[in-house]
């Protein structure tokens, strides 16, 4: 009898792929994706084995009747699990604690991994699978020998690395093969769009330079501009150095994000005596800015086709061209420049799911440049500089922590305080951090009328009427960001915050950006912290609200930016101005605290210094405590004698948590159109929902059933989403709620009623 792992609609089994093909198809591929990482006897074994169970001829019949031919197979009546048998043959070996780590691989390969005991999540863990091979003896009698007699990989787990990280791995070499070939065999158009071939780093970097060359021969020769071009030059003098922990501590405006890119570049060109392909993998904090992060790359030529955004707000525009491409490596990250979100590359990392986890052999080999690594979230530091750290130790990764404000993520082992899972040493790109802060001062801090006292939103609203020009004020609320913007002129005020939808927030960005151009002054932006972040926006003053020292910071960075404020014919600095508002929310006292100590030292002129930073974050993380900094207990999950707990972890292990809101279509823009567009053209289906995720919003989970109940939110006409009413929301303000959207604009309600 003949053997089938795939069929082809309509067609007769001749054309059918044959299961023998198929298994060592993922074999041989599975083990070329582990060669970089040493796992690759690992790989192709689990790979060979994977698909056992279709050699079961209960699913063989299923092939024939799938396709309506007949088929003399006599079969016992059930339900057809082809992803057990493998694992069972490892446990039939007698391979101690080889055929666990098989078992992960195989038994999951569908499933995703799983945990091992079953107190945790029931029948679906690992052990009682384990414990029945029976299920898989007469399936196991019609493998060939070939395939069935293999002896244990020689291969060690990687002395003193994480086996847990190296399982999940050796399972994304897995998964990514089998659906590589599964699709090679029964899609080949698209199996050869993704085979195009993406330039390599090497080619690359000539383009670059030639770019960055002409882009400093061509800016005015301003201190700031001289600055950058040192910053630059020390970045391709560094990137030839071994490969390690790497830090870019930059002031705000100091070319980071190309200069960062020069690095990557060139180390991972430098190195090619690493085994693999390799990347490089950018990875920013917020959705906000990664669309425009990736268009700065794009615009260098030669970099058109090579670059891959990955994020949840990604916006395919065109169906029918590069997005395809785009959204095929998106998959598996097989392409040269990836920018993605820490969450997106985080998240993965501690991933149990087949979709997710197939892009993680491809970060082997690369050099990932974390922007705004400060950003890292406390909750989270120990498994995320841990897993950063494995990444760095044993898969030829070279990590950057690319900011302005450096956090202290080394190792501490101090008798009150412990985080072992920090680097051991961190080396730093630019030559001299402290003078190159003091080069690129461009801003002084003050206090709010000199003092840390609280001030409520009518006076600050008074104090900013009395600055002139244009004001940027940062503040910690979304409702304080609409409710001062509601206390100054209308016609010259701007409201940002994340009650607008994405669309919306970019496109009064750019209303910004016009008004600052045109001097259309006096000129009010009243945000939330949105802005802080790589937003490309220069003020000549700027209020914030008391935070943290780095947020601060981040503040001023919209200040002066370009270091061209001049007052009587002579330049001078901008001014940031930290004010103590009246209502503090909890998520950022402990910070605000830290920061309102160091305010109080008096020596404002050197607030924003990488000594200060350190002073920031070693009091921030000692104030949390070690237990804190993994509040969700993800380490003790995957620690232990292989007693892992995958799934658990995974669905512990998320950076930002959704299930106090609901996302809601709001009526802004072009969304409605493309509701229409989504309940009728449903092959377009994936495309649309990417598109319509820049027209949601978060609403809290207690007001979203308030809102349902009072038919402010209704079924959208496709399943699972929900559409704001119109009267929720506002032009300047987006989603107000209804007592507030009422003051704004009685008349909106009274046309409804």
């Amino acid at each position: 009898m003949k053997y089938y792992a795939h069929s082809l609609e309509g067609q007769p089994p001749e054309n059918w792929q044959p299961l023998e093909e198929h298994l060592k198809n993922v074999a041989e591929m599975a083990a070329e994706f582990a060669k970089p990482f040493g796992g690759d006897q690992w790989a192709c074994l689990a790979g060979l084995w994977h698909d056992l169970g279709k050699y079961s001829p209960a699913f063989q019949k299923k092939l024939y009747d799938a396709n309506g031919f007949e088929c003399h197979i006599e079969t016992q009546p059930g339900r057809v699990i082809h992803s057990e048998a493998g694992g069972h043959l490892a446990a039939q070996k007698g391979w101690k604690g080889v055929d666990r780590v098989f078992s992960w691989l195989i038994m999951g390969h569908h499933a995703g991994l799983t945990d091992y005991e079953s107190e945790h999540v029931g029948p679906k863990a690992l052990e009682p699978k384990m414990r029945e091979p029976f299920r898989s003896a007469t399936v196991l009698e019609n493998v060939p020998g070939s395939i069935l007699d293999q002896s244990p990989p020689n291969q060690k787990f990687p002395q003193g690395a994480d086996p847990s990280l190296f399982i999940r791995m050796l399972f994304s070499c897995v998964v990514d093969a089998d659906f590589l070939d599964t699709e090679a065999f029964m899609n080949k158009r698209k199996s050869s769009q993704r085979n195009q071939a993406y330039p390599e780093l090497a080619e690359l970097l000539p383009h670059f330079d030639a770019y960055m060359d002409k882009l400093c021969a061509g800016v005015e020769p301003s201190p700031i501009n001289k600055i950058r071009a040192v910053v630059l030059s020390q970045c391709r003098e560094a990137a030839v150095r071994e490969p390690g922990v790497y830090s870019l501590s930059v002031p705000t405006g100091g070319g980071k994000t190309l200069a960062s890119l020069a690095f990557a570049l060139r180390h991972a060109v430098e190195h090619k005596i690493r085994r693999g392909k390799s990347r490089i993998i950018y990875v920013i904090p917020f959705n906000s800015i990664i669309e425009q992060t990736a268009d700065v790359f794009r615009k260098i030529p030669g970099f058109e086709n090579a670059v891959v955004e990955h994020h949840s707000n990604l916006a395919e525009t065109d169906e029918d061209s590069e997005t395809v491409r785009n959204r095929l490596a998106a998959e598996n990250w097989d392409a040269p420049l990836i920018v993605t979100t820490s969450v997106q590359f985080l998240e993965s990392l501690y991933a149990c799911r087949t979709s997710r986890c197939r892009k993680l052999h491809n970060i082997a080999n690369s050099v990932v440049i974390f922007d705004e690594a400060q950003c890292l979230p406390p909750e989270y530091l120990r498994p995320s500089v841990h897993v950063i750290r494995e990444l760095y130790r044993h898969y030829h990764v070279t990590p950057v922590l690319c900011t302005a404000t450096q956090p202290v993520l080394t190792q501490t082992e101090s008798f009150d305080f412990k985080f072992r899972e920090g680097f051991e040493e961190v080396t730093e790109i630019v030559s001299n951090p402290d003078e190159l802060a003091g080069k690129l001062k461009r801003v002084e801090v003050v206090l709010h009328r000199n003092d840390l006292v609280p001030v409520d939103l009518p006076e600050l609203a008074a104090t900013l009427q009395s600055e002139e020009g244009a004001v940027l004020c940062i503040v910690n609320r979304r409702d304080d960001a609409r409710r001062l913007a509601q206390l100054l002129p209308s016609a010259h005020t701007v409201h940002l915050s994340t009650n607008m939808c994405a669309a919306h927030r970019t496109h009064t960005l750019a209303g910004i950006r016009k008004s600052l151009l045109r001097k259309d002054y006096p000129f009010f932006v009243i945000s939330t912290s949105l802005v802080e972040a790589g937003v490309d926006i220069d003020f000549p003053v700027v209020y914030r609200a008391l935070t943290g020292i780095d947020s601060i910071a981040q503040a001023a960075g919209r200040c002066n930016r370009e270091d061209k404020l001049i007052m009587n014919g002579k330049k001078v600095y901008g001014k940031t101005v930290v004010f103590v508002p009246t209502n503090q929310p909890q998520y950022v006292r402990q910070q605000a605290g830290i920061a309102r100590e160091l305010l109080q030292g008096g020596n404002l002129d050197n607030l924003l210094s990488p000594e200060n930073y350190e002073k920031y974050f070693r009091q921030r993380f000692w104030q949390l405590g070690e237990d804190a900094l993994d509040k969700k207990r993800i380490m003790e999950l995957l620690s232990g004698r292989m007693n892992y707990y995958f799934r658990t972890a995974a669905q512990r292990f998320r950076l930002i948590e959704d299930d106090w809101q609901e996302s809601v279509l709001v009526p802004y823009g072009e969304a409605v159109k493309l509701l229409g567009r989504l309940t009728s053209e449903s092959w377009h289906e994936r495309a649309l929902l990417r598109q319509m995720g820049r027209f949601i919003v978060g609403i809290p989970k207690s007001l979203f059933a308030a809102l349902a109940a009072r038919d402010y939110i209704r079924e959208s006409g496709y399943p699972g989403l929900f559409m704001l009413d119109p009267v929720l929301y506002d032009e300047s303000f987006g989603f107000v709620p209804p007592d507030e959207a009422a003051a704004i604009d009685p008349e909106k309600f009274m046309m409804t009623e």
